[in-house]
């Protein structure tokens, strides 16, 4: 038979409530395994499973803004001209990603 690599048992009590909350929590991670998940908390003393999308999100509209900002330097270097409707485009731009920022940043501020 395999030899354990961790063969220190340590066992404690909890309240319904405690283990209601415990399962809520691994639920919430996705994690199955309770030994694995209570050795993590005990060790890392908290665990944190973010949802990316927003970051994604925000990534995208950072990187078409700053691809629009090139076409618009580019095209002011080529004609000496900036159009009213080009800079609404970017101001609009710009407003939604500090939106996507300020959700993110929202978001996060709750984890502390």
């Amino acid at each position: 038979m395999k030899k354990r690599t961790r063969n220190i048992l340590i066992k404690f009590f909890v309240t319904p409530e405690e283990n209601a909350l415990i399962e809520k929590n691994m639920a919430l991670l996705g994690t199955e395994n309770r030994s694995a998940f209570l050795r993590k908390m005990a060790i890392d003393g908290h665990v944190i499973k973010l949802n990316l999308s927003e970051l994604k999100e925000a990534r995208s509209l950072l990187r078409r803004t700053s691809d629009n900002f090139n076409q618009l330097a580019r095209r002011v270097n080529a004609n000496g001209r900036v159009y009213d409707e080009d800079i609404a485009y970017m101001r609009a731009s710009l407003d939604r990603i500090w939106d996507a920022m300020n959700r993110i940043m929202q978001t996060l501020s709750k984890l502390s």
